[in-house]
């Protein structure tokens, strides 16, 4: 477990956690938080974006960047400061984004997602 997965840690910055990107494997999100069914992530697709549905829901926090999300049925276009909400097994995705997007990524509840 590295320094930022360890259950005390209640900060973290977004340099910090981009020091972890790539991962060993090229990916393109760490996880950098957590604390019981709440797991923080760092997020910064290049090019486009692979994710298929979750199965927790999730929240988005952009940091930086913009272009569009979709989430289901739905597209809206997004930028800096923008809270985006995906519910559990939802096909979404960000596309036609800029090259230095950046959100956060928090995951939360049960399997299955909250009613």
């Amino acid at each position: 477990m590295s320094d930022l997965q360890k259950p005390e840690r209640h900060r973290v910055t977004v340099a910090e956690a981009l020091e972890h990107l790539p991962g060993s494997d090229g990916e393109r999100f760490a996880e950098v938080l957590g604390h019981g069914t709440m797991q923080v992530e760092v997020y910064a697709p290049r090019g486009h974006d692979p994710q298929t549905p979750h199965t927790r829901d999730e929240l988005y926090v952009v940091v930086e960047g913009s272009g569009e999300f979709v989430n289901g049925p739905e597209r809206h276009r997004f930028g800096p400061g923008d809270v985006l909400f995906v519910p559990a097994g939802v096909d979404h995705r960000f596309e036609d984004f800029t090259d230095d997007l950046i959100v956060w990524v928090i995951f939360y509840g049960p399997e299955g997602g909250e009613l």
